[in-house]
């Protein structure tokens, strides 16, 4: 099956990454541990922001299923202060309650 194929059917998992200068970032993969080390290498499969901003610490992930729900989990996120970051982190507030306001605004749509 080709690549692109399995990333439609695999399982998707949006993750917060904090680099060494405290900033967080955010993404989705369907192999987070394998992704994180993407960055960690840094090169051509690493994201730009982490370029000069080591050491990084996975700090957060979830499985949120389809890529579909993962990109909307991520811009979701995205748009967070960073306190409001912080406390997903932390536990404070459960991304399934960011996901459910997602799916409120697709039934509004």
């Amino acid at each position: 099956m080709a690549a692109w194929r399995e990333g439609i059917m695999s399982e998707w998992y949006v993750y917060l990454v904090r680099a060494g200068n405290g900033s967080l970032y955010t993404g989705i993969t369907t192999d987070v541990e394998r992704r994180l080390g993407e960055h960690e290498a840094g090169g051509n499969r690493g994201a730009k922001f982490f370029r000069g901003k080591g050491p990084l610490a996975l700090v957060f992930q979830h499985c949120v299923g389809p890529r579909s729900l993962a990109l909307k989990a991520e811009a979701a996120i995205k748009k967070m202060k960073k306190t409001e970051k912080e406390h997903l982190v932390q536990g404070g507030v459960k991304l399934e309650s960011i996901l459910a306001g997602l799916a409120e605004d697709e039934v509004q749509d």
